[in-house]
Formats: C-alpha cells, sequence, structure tokens
C-alpha cells in the first residue's frame, strides 16, 4: 500500500513538472498577430525589468510577464533596459523584444530642422524659415527688435538701448542647424537661436573674456567686428588677418570702409558696389562714419569671433581680392602698395 501512495506521489510530481514546462514552453512563444499588430507602450524612467515585464504583458506583447521576467534572469538581460515611447508589434520573437529594449529603439517624434549659414542676417533667416511650420514672419520681425522678450537670455541683455541699431538681435541668432519639435513656436526657434550662442562661446579658450577686457571691447562690439569679418573673409586663415586690419585702422582713427557694411543697408545686396552706393547715410556705412557701426551685420560664426579675440599681429591697413577666384585677399601696409594690389586684381 505504502508503495502504491509513493508512486502516485512520484506521478503526480512528474505529471505537474511537465504540465509546468509545457507551460512555461507556451508562455515563452510569441503572442499570436491579431489584426491590430502594432503596439505603443511608454517605459517611464526608473521603470525596473520586473515593472516592464508587467508592462508587455497588458500590453499583449508577451504571454506572462512572471515567466518573461525568469528568461530575462537566464539571459542575464534586463540591466540594459532604456526608457522612451517604443512601438511594437504582435508576434514579435522575446529576444527582439529585449533587443529592442536594450538599444533604446524608441519611436521618434516628428520634428522640424532648419540650418541657418554663417554670415547670415536677420533677413535671410526670416527668408529661411519661411518653410518652416509654425513660422510667422510678422512675429519673428517683432521679436527680433523685442527689448525685454529674451532679456533673461545672456549677453541679449548687455545689448545698448542704441535707437542706430537696424535689428537688436542681429548678430545674436547663432548659425547652426537645429532640430526642434514639429509644433515650435516662432518665439521657440529665435529663442534656441540665441541661446544657442552661449553654448558655443564655451568652446573659445578659457580666458576668451579677459582678451575682450584687455582690448577694450563690449561684447557687443565684438559681436558687431565679427560679423564684419564673417561678411568680408570666406578663407578661416584670413580671419585674424582682417581683425587686424580693423584694429589697425581704429587705433589711427582711420575709417573702416568695408564693403560688407554698406551692402547691409542696401535693400539688395549687389554683386559690385559703385562710388553712389558708397555715399549712403547711414550709421552702418563705414566709409562715411568713424569706428564701428552700431551693431552686427550678420550673425558670425565661431572662427570670426575667435579672430577678433585673438587677431594676427600685422601693421596691414589694407586688402583687396585677389584676381585668382580664390576669394583670398592681397594685404598692404601702404595705400601705394594698396594701389597695386588693386591693378593686380584687375587683371585676368
Amino acid at each position: 500500500m505504502a508503495f502504491v501512495v509513493l508512486w502516485c506521489v512520484l506521478l503526480g510530481l512528474v505529471l505537474a513538472g511537465a504540465g509546468t514546462a509545457v507551460y512555461v514552453a507556451s508562455a515563452l512563444k510569441p503572442v499570436e498577430a491579431s489584426g491590430d499588430n502594432e503596439v505603443r507602450i511608454s517605459i517611464p524612467a526608473g521603470f525596473g525589468s520586473g515593472q516592464i515585464a508587467r508592462l508587455l504583458e497588458s500590453s499583449g506583447l508577451i504571454r506572462d510577464a512572471k515567466v518573461f521576467r525568469y528568461y530575462l534572469i537566464y539571459k542575464k538581460e534586463g540591466a540594459r533596459f532604456q526608457a522612451g515611447d517604443y512601438m511594437m508589434t504582435k508576434g514579435m520573437e522575446l529576444d527582439d523584444i529585449i533587443r529592442k529594449l536594450n538599444d533604446g529603439d524608441t519611436v521618434k517624434d516628428e520634428t522640424l530642422r532648419f540650418t541657418i549659414p554663417e554670415g547670415y542676417s536677420v533677413m535671410q533667416v526670416a527668408d529661411k524659415l519661411e518653410e518652416q511650420p509654425g513660422f510667422d514672419r510678422n512675429a519673428f520681425l517683432q521679436l527680433v527688435n523685442s527689448k525685454d522678450e529674451f532679456a533673461a537670455v545672456k549677453w541679449v541683455s548687455d545689448i545698448p538701448d542704441d535707437p542706430r541699431i537696424k535689428t537688436r538681435l542681429e548678430g545674436y541668432l547663432f548659425p547652426e542647424t537645429y532640430e526642434m519639435k514639429l509644433d515650435s513656436t516662432t518665439k521657440d526657434m529665435v529663442l534656441r537661436m540665441a541661446g544657442e550662442l552661449d553654448k558655443k562661446l564655451a568652446g573659445l579658450p578659457a580666458d576668451w573674456q579677459d582678451k575682450l577686457k584687455m582690448r577694450g571691447l563690449t561684447f557687443h562690439q565684438m559681436m558687431t567686428i565679427a560679423s564684419m569679418i564673417e561678411r568680408e573673409v570666406v578663407d578661416d586663415e584670413e580671419r585674424p588677418l582682417v581683425a587686424s586690419v580693423i584694429y589697425n585702422r581704429m587705433k589711427i582713427g582711420m575709417k573702416l570702409q568695408l564693403d560688407a557694411t554698406v551692402q547691409y543697408v542696401l535693400d539688395k545686396p549687389k554683386e559690385r558696389l559703385f562710388e553712389k552706393d558708397l555715399l549712403i547715410d547711414s550709421p552702418y556705412n563705414t566709409y562715411k562714419v568713424a569706428g564701428l557701426p552700431p551693431g552686427p551685420i550678420a550673425s558670425p560664426s565661431l572662427k570670426s569671433i575667435e579672430a577678433v579675440l585673438y587677431p594676427a599681429e600685422s601693421k596691414f591697413l589694407f586688402y583687396v581680392t585677389k584676381s585668382d577666384g580664390s576669394q583670398k585677399h592681397n594685404f598692404a601696409e601702404t595705400y601705394e602698395q594698396h594701389l597695386k594690389n588693386i591693378a593686380d586684381s584687375k587683371k585676368r
């Protein structure tokens, strides 16, 4: 009798074990696909693998959270799962689900993406943003002339209250490629571009503000000089040289006479300036007004800003574009040499 009882107990254990094995094997199979196979789940930051397993089960992506959890332990997985929104499909293998969570293969929200080239003026930026959804040109032009809207943005609050400034935020919308939420407003765009400037300044040498003080320049003046260099120079190696020309002229009270400042005043830039253009009455016309214009004429690159802070050492007072199509310049210390360079530049 005892033998029969023992045999029955053993048989029960075997059958129970077999039943458990069958259940586990079944629980590890992919969920059957249904009419709507795609499921979007959101995994909050801080969720552990057990919580994620329960979320997967309740979303119909796995059959049993406990079995999945034990499977993770067996596979030594679950510690690298990343938070975020995921798009998954019913019928996915468990290993594919695990791989997706490990890779952080989340759903990417639709974004708007735009690039502001170096040397663009505010009006050119406005033209560039016209193609972006949600952009309001009139609102943009009001914002870039606002004194209070961006007062909290570093450096913008230091822009002087000079009525001669054509556009308040000119030069302060940093040239960069931006990616923003699709529902971003015009104000969001301006705020992002203005705020980017301070981030990029972190790429300068640590002593840049000391250099600025040493040269007796305000931040606004630095941005003004950098913007002129940006519009005058194409070759990065020449930026410090052009900076030295500007400093040398300022030191002796010589007018800067930069074509780029005249182009900024014109309604439409010209391929070539004429004598009458140089007579335009404007505080930005450096052919008529001594010293710096009241503000930047474009958005300078970090290279141009760096050239202002670390100019080349030279005695150059003049430069003219070469005739070889390189867009580089010939520099001169004297007017006589400059005239010779001009003559050479006209040779084809």
